[in-house]
């Protein structure tokens, strides 16, 4: 298969959403067919409602400043799908992808044939295989894996990670996971594995009680933020933090956050303290790789600049505790400032809370739909919201809808456009085509 059909295919299976199936004796046995790729290589993985990929990529480029070859898989995609898999933050290659996708089908197709698959993977499966394939393939000596969704039964969680990160745990995806803090954290919590450490940034007493019981049910070393991790010296420059972090007697001073938003640095002293207690275990991070692979994380759609004037920012906020860290941010951030808000979300996303959370910010509220079949239209987003912002506008393009909303501006305007990543995909992909 070239590249073009390996889309075609995956297309056809459908999104992750709408596949989504929970288990690992599909994907272990697609990878014991191609020879257990995911062994090649040491392992961190990383949970969490939100902030997962933030803190993934921070950990991945401390890593990789350490000198290490590093595989990054992530998801969702913005633009490509390519996004997803990285070696030393390289994209993979088109070619690349071909090939390892064209093997896991072919594996696939042969476990079928077999009966040694009890029915076709889902969307994420496939890709998981192929990532951790392209990683043995491209020589990684180490992997940073973000979960899909949950973590127990997720399909990244079939290595023995030297270390654990769950970022946090709230409401979301309630209907695959739970209908409460404590079911959803029993699934994040699935990532620890017996006698490896995992640090834990989760702070509803309810959801810290779940992991902190299956940390001690193995015998796993728990490294929680909330007490183990002393923030200092803590001050702020347009949003992004720098600060001093204490780690068991360890001081790391100036540590710079290059991600906005206050959340962003509990995400950076997560990542931080995985790759600290990393080299307790006798990888070589250097203290100046720790530093500078922070400072010079990325990680796109997070409260990210794409325009200065007026001030257009672009945040993948797709739920109630993801939009609260959004306009808590708004708020410290643009005060006294006019602000337009670019909406879009999935219909199975709490559109009447974050309605209440998001549009209380604005002056005017742009709707708008992602073309995707999940998503919301315009008038459902409407029959959901539980506030009526001053004026809405109805434009079912995410581009011609970022576009009025930066013609109706004056030169200290801001326009935020969030709730959903895939309205934050879409407005990406015309930045970079020069729409």
């Amino acid at each position: 298969m070239n590249y073009a059909e390996c889309l075609a295919y995956l297309a056809e299976l459908g999104n992750e959403i709408r596949g989504v199936k929970f288990g690992l004796e599909a994907i272990e046995t697609i990878l014991a067919s191609l020879g257990h790729p995911e062994r090649e290589y040491p392992t961190a993985i990383v949970a969490g409602t939100n902030g997962k990929g933030s803190t993934s990529a921070i950990l991945a480029s401390i890593l990789e400043e350490a000198g290490r070859r590093t595989g990054l898989y992530t998801s969702p995609h913005l633009v490509r799908v390519n996004e997803r898999i990285r070696v030393n933050s390289r994209e993979i290659p088109d070619e690349d992808f071909a090939t390892c996708f064209t093997e896991v089908r072919q594996a696939v197709e042969r476990l079928l044939a077999q009966k040694s698959l009890a029915q076709r993977p889902s969307f994420f499966e496939y890709l998981t295989a192929a990532a951790f394939l392209h990683f043995a393939r491209a020589g990684a000596d180490f992997a940073v894996l973000e979960v899909g969704m949950g973590g127990r039964l997720d399909a990244t969680n079939v290595t023995e990670p030297r270390v654990a990160v769950i970022t946090n745990v709230d409401l979301d995806h309630m209907e695959f996971l739970g209908p409460t803090r404590a079911a959803i954290a029993y699934e994040k919590a699935g990532v620890i594995k017996p006698r490896r450490p995992v640090v834990s940034s989760c702070e509803h007493p309810e959801a810290a009680e779940v992991v902190r019981r299956r940390a001690s049910e193995l015998d796993a070393e728990l490294l929680e933020m909330s007490g183990f991790a002393q923030l200092s010296n803590v001050r702020s420059a347009q949003g992004r933090y720098v600060f001093d972090l204490a780690l068991n007697g360890d001081r790391f001073s100036g540590l710079a956050s290059p991600l906005a938003g206050e959340f962003q640095m509990k995400n950076a002293a997560a990542a931080v303290t995985a790759a600290w207690r990393l080299a307790e275990q006798g990888f070589n991070i250097p203290r100046g790789a720790i530093v500078e692979g922070l400072r010079t994380a990325t990680w796109p759609g997070r409260l990210e600049v794409v325009r200065e004037r007026p001030l257009v920012v672009l945040d993948g906020a797709h739920n109630p505790a993801a939009a609260r860290e959004v306009a808590a941010f708004a708020r410290e951030q643009w005060a006294g400032r006019r602000l337009r808000l670019v909406y879009a979300s999935m219909r199975d996303k709490p559109m009447g809370e974050i309605s209440e959370i998001l549009f209380p910010l604005a002056d005017e509220v742009y709707l708008t739909r992602p073309e995707l079949a999940r998503a919301a239209s315009p008038e459902e987003i409407l029959a959901a919201a539980r506030y009526q912002p001053p004026r809405i506008v109805v434009e079912p393009d995410p581009v011609r809808a970022l576009e009025a909303a930066c013609r109706a501006r004056s030169p200290d305007d801001v326009v935020l456009a969030c709730g959903s990543l895939f309205l934050v995909g879409a407005l990406l992909g015309a930045v970079k085509s020069g729409e």
